[in-house]
């Protein structure tokens, strides 16, 4: 019994976009020093291979999401986008990401519509689904399918929902947990921008 009731807390703590999720448990907030989220690859919605060393130099904030998503995604895209509005001169000096997590949906011209509706200079990146489980194992991410109804196209995606934020020497520093608000966030952003 004992299993179960365990279990149960579990499940709902993963809860994904359909609910507002919480995930302060799964990461630390200082993130320096750990053996994961080195290094990602894959493409943004123009079509060009990126990785970690092709924003050097820049604070880079990676979320992983979906466009179809109902709360969790368009919340924090727009904390992001407010956060840097307050940043002034210094957002220029910080590149956010988004990588979806179902790219059975999210095609690049849906990203290329979405992701920059919140902010001109997000980017949106996707893989195969191989290369995005990939990614996703780097940075201990977790994310499934849920099934609404019988209707195998109307689906959810439950995942990780908060952020990773780099260092401009392309090192993994901080973690946002999702709920922060763009005061909180852009303090995280404008502490890494200090020598």
């Amino acid at each position: 019994m004992r299993k179960l009731g365990f279990l149960m807390i579990l499940l709902a703590f993963l809860s994904g976009c359909g609910e507002k999720k919480q995930d302060s448990g799964l990461f630390p907030k200082d993130l320096s020093g750990v053996d994961y989220g080195k290094n990602f690859r894959l493409t943004d919605f123009n079509g060009k291979i990126r990785t970690l060393s092709d924003f050097r130099g820049k604070v880079v904030v990676l979320f992983f999401g979906y466009t179809h998503c109902p709360d969790v995604c368009p919340t924090t895209l727009s904390d992001l986008a407010i956060a840097l509005k307050k940043m002034g001169n210094d957002a220029q000096r910080v590149q956010v990401l988004f990588v979806t997590v179902d790219p059975e949906r999210d095609t690049p011209q849906i990203l290329k519509q979405y992701v920059p509706s919140f902010n001109p200079g997000f980017l949106g990146l996707y893989g195969s689904l191989e290369d995005t489980r990939r990614t996703a194992d780097e940075f201990h991410v977790f994310y499934q399918k849920v099934q609404i109804e019988d209707d195998m196209k109307n689906y959810a995606m439950d995942h990780t929902a908060g952020c990773f934020v780099f260092d401009p020497r392309g090192h993994l520093s901080t973690y946002m947990q999702y709920g922060e608000n763009p005061g909180e966030m852009m303090q995280d952003m404008e502490k890494l921008l200090r020598p």
